[in-house]
């Protein structure tokens, strides 16, 4: 070895490969990992051509690179990417990254130093990271920190547009639309500050921009990666645009759900109500009729009762017998026309601040009967129930009802449930259920374990006369009532059935910051007399007039008849006796009895009024309850229950 090259343990330990070449070609030094690197030993390389370490198919050209070199020396470090390829002693070829630097010796010979690295290795996990990269589903781009895109996968240069390497040592500015290019940098020299991973879908939904211009939304998810290039950030790119599309369809389609699931609830509130209308008019025509049957057989059965029981009355037996069964049918005919009242909110309701609860096992006995012992009755009712404001009476037919036609759906036996419960209802809730508001409400809930109904009848079952059960077994009148006693109370009520596994009726009433008052026991009527007190009677209907003012005076009152309105105030203004009380009929023709009697009130100051009527809702309530002071009898009634309301009213101080 010359003695110029005189050279430090340095060299060996140097981690690649060190070979040094004269200006002739020659190799003059080497490092024993050269001698590992390509195999030959250090004295079979020292004074031969440096071209016996390239690969043959660069031999021919290297003499003129290595020249080339030599004349205008540069160091070129392996972070400059220079990769090129070795060729061992057994005529094997590698991958390497070669850097190359001139140094002059002691005596001033041109050296050139060169560094050689096998990047086998490198090549191998890089090319399985291409394959990789090129199988991500998503467009890939890295960055490095000066903002250019070091690599891209052939996904993004389809979603961007870009041909093959086009897009490479391009600034990642070009992919941003141009309303956000000016404040990307910044955001990108903070993520490169303190890099974060940031998944995809973690609600960073932005937008990119192709090579044509176009925008398109995106998701893109940040991960960062330390190379020996330094740190290179990675962005996987996804277009969500058929995404967005789909939940913008969803959507839409939703909303028209929605929609014409509210038209149809619209739909059946408006048919119900215009049944209930229907019904409210009917009801009241039939209840005069029934009012006149009633008791016009009332009175034939007095007569024919004493008779039957005086001399030979063995042949007014049959008679009483027919009388009791008119009696009988008009009974079954007024509970009718109360149903359909009831169904169509036209049913005057006493409401009081009362605890379902309270109702619940008032009737729970009543029920039991109601089932029969082949059907177990559980109760399970919420402590601290919010009070409601509602008719208990009216409840009570709700849970009758309910409690029939369970029984009815379980002949062979099951069980019948009823819970309470208090519940909120929020926004979400009252927005899908039309004509409900937000706040507290108190949940009734009857279930039953019965054949259940059929999907294509649950859009009927609370339309009056509708029924499942085979021909006179049913009214289909016992859900329609259900359905109007709670509308009533300003609460809704549904139903949900699966056939084979049963009914669930839910009522959901309001609840009240009212104190509850505890349910009185049902008063006994008392023996009624009459003080001779003077009544003026209106009624348009003749039978109705006629036996109302027959009712009276059998009873010892004065009674003065009018067929209007108009005729009742000019007999209030022609007498000159006292007029105690005025029995007017609520809906008549020109005149109706609420005017009636604010007229009288003029006229003769401190008159009491008792109105009568079968369909009294449109004139005398305010949501369906009686006016404060107002005292009204139901027709079709009986003459104890008018003679009772009538002592009730006259024995009223004030």
């Amino acid at each position: 070895m010359n003695p110029d090259w005189h050279w430090t343990d340095l060299l060996e330990a140097a981690p690649d490969a060190i070979v040094g070449v004269d200006a002739h070609g020659d190799i003059v030094l080497v490092n024993s990992q050269t001698e590992r690197l390509f195999g030959y030993a250090r004295a079979d390389l020292l004074g031969q051509q440096v071209e016996m370490l390239v690969p043959e198919a660069f031999r021919e050209i290297h003499p003129g690179l290595r020249a080339s070199y030599m004349a205008e020396p540069q160091p070129r470090s392996m972070a400059a990417g220079i990769e090129l390829a070795g060729r061992r002693a057994d005529g094997t070829e590698f991958p390497a990254e070669i850097s190359l630097s001139a140094v002059r010796s002691d005596t001033g010979r041109l050296l050139v130093a060169a560094a050689i690295r096998d990047v086998t290795a490198r090549k191998r996990a890089e090319a399985k990271f291409r394959g990789l990269l090129e199988a991500a589903p998503d467009a890939i781009v890295g960055v490095a920190a000066d903002g250019r895109i070091a690599l891209v996968n052939a996904q993004a240069d389809r979603l961007f547009g870009y041909q093959r390497g086009e897009l490479v040592g391009k600034p990642l500015e070009i992919l941003v639309p141009h309303g956000a290019r000016l404040h990307h940098p910044e955001h990108r020299n903070r993520y490169f500050a303190n890099p974060q991973q940031r998944p995809m879908g973690a609600g960073m939904q932005l937008a990119a921009r192709r090579a044509d211009g176009t925008e398109f939304p995106a998701e893109i998810s940040l991960s960062a990666l330390e190379t020996e290039d330094g740190l290179l950030v990675s962005a996987a790119v996804r277009d969500v645009t058929d995404r967005i599309e789909a939940q913008a369809e969803r959507e839409r389609l939703r909303g028209q759900a929605e929609r014409e699931r509210l038209e149809a609830q619209l739909h059946q509130a408006q048919r119900l109500e215009s049944l209930g209308q229907l019904a409210g008019g009917v009801a009241h025509d039939f209840n005069n009729l029934l009012g006149a049957i009633l008791n016009y057989a009332a009175f034939i059965e007095e007569k024919v009762t004493a008779a039957a029981a005086g001399p030979g009355g063995e042949e007014w037996q049959t008679v009483c017998a027919d009388i009791e069964q008119i009696r009988r049918a008009g009974e079954r005919a007024t509970k009718l026309t109360h149903q359909l009242l009831a169904f169509g909110r036209r049913e005057i309701a006493q409401p009081l601040v009362l605890n379902l609860n309270d109702i619940v096992t008032d009737i729970e006995q009543l029920l039991h009967r109601t089932l029969g012992e082949h059907i177990e009755l559980d109760t399970d009712l919420a402590p601290d129930l919010h009070p409601v404001l509602a008719d208990p009476g009216q409840l009570e037919q709700v849970l009758v009802n309910l409690a029939v036609n369970a029984r009815d759906a379980m002949p062979s036996g099951g069980t019948l449930s009823i819970d309470t419960a208090n519940l909120e209802v929020d926004d979400d809730y009252a927005g899908r259920h039309q004509g409900m508001k937000i706040g507290p409400y108190v949940r009734l809930r009857i279930s039953d374990t019965g054949a259940g109904i059929p999907r294509d009848v649950m859009d009927r079952v609370f339309e009056p006369f509708f029924t499942t059960k085979p021909k006179g077994e049913g009214t289909g009148l016992g859900l329609a009532t259900v359905y109007g006693i709670i509308t009533q109370a300003d609460g809704i009520v549904q139903i949900y059935s699966e056939p084979g596994h049963g009914t669930t009726v839910t009522a959901l009433l309001p609840a009240t910051d009212q104190a509850a008052i505890p349910l009185a026991p049902p008063a006994t009527p008392g023996a009624t007399t009459s003080g001779g007190e003077t009544v003026l009677l209106v009624e348009d209907e003749e039978a109705i007039r006629e036996v109302t003012g027959r009712i009276l005076r059998r009873n010892g009152y004065q009674v003065l008849t009018a067929s209007s309105g108009m005729q009742a105030i000019e007999i209030a203004r022609r007498q000159t006796v006292p007029i105690h009380l005025l029995v007017t009929d609520v809906i008549m023709p020109q005149m109706l009895g609420k005017e009636v009697a604010e007229r009288l009130a003029a006229i003769r100051p401190g008159i009491r009024v008792l109105y009568m009527s079968g369909y009294a809702h449109p004139v005398l309530t305010s949501q369906g309850t009686l006016d404060p002071g107002v005292v009204l009898i139901d027709k079709p009634f009986t003459e104890a229950g008018l003679i009772a309301k009538v002592q009730q009213v006259l024995e009223t101080p004030g």
